[in-house]
């Protein structure tokens, strides 16, 4: 089959573009393309396929809606700050924590930070009320401003054609 034929077939089996389009929330972040420096990449993207929606949050940080560092110095602040930001993310699109799926978190100093990381992390999800934690990972990462100490990307999933899922 050549590949226009397998374009075609690939078409006609139902095989095409998957909705996507940019999430963000200007009440808590700015988008990087407004920096100072500016940047290419969206907050988050939502991706609808099969009555899934499936978020994608790009790494988010310690950032007010001016686009300015927030709390310098204080990891367990700026820790709170991001879940903030990530929070407000998921509600702008009808999510919740709940709906995390994954988690991948980067430390700038991951030797010092870790204990105030797991403490802070754990009473966030106790809060949430997380049944079961989402998959994570950590990472010691050097970020792009110098002041952030902790950045987080996050996947969500969640049903949108009303569908109930099996509980457990």
């Amino acid at each position: 089959m050549n590949g226009t034929n397998a374009i075609l077939a690939a078409a006609a089996a139902g095989h095409g573009p998957i909705a996507k389009r940019a999430i963000t929330n200007h009440k808590v972040l700015n988008e990087a393309y407004a920096y100072s420096k500016p940047s290419s990449f969206s907050r988050g993207m939502r991706i609808d396929a099969n009555g899934v929606a499936t978020l994608l949050i790009s790494g988010t940080a310690s950032i007010d809606e001016d686009g300015r560092s927030l709390h310098i110095g204080d990891f367990r602040a700026q820790l709170r700050r991001t879940y903030e930001n990530i929070t407000a993310l998921l509600e702008s699109e009808g999510a919740t924590w709940r709906d995390i799926v994954r988690t991948t978190c980067y430390l700038r100093d991951i030797e010092r930070d870790y204990d105030a990381f797991n403490e802070e992390r754990t009473a966030f999800f106790q809060e949430q009320g997380l049944d079961p934690l989402p998959a994570s990972t950590g990472i010691q990462a050097i970020l792009c401003r110098p002041e952030l100490l902790i950045e987080i990307e996050a996947i969500a999933m969640f049903r949108t054609d009303g569908a109930n899922d099996a509980k457990e």
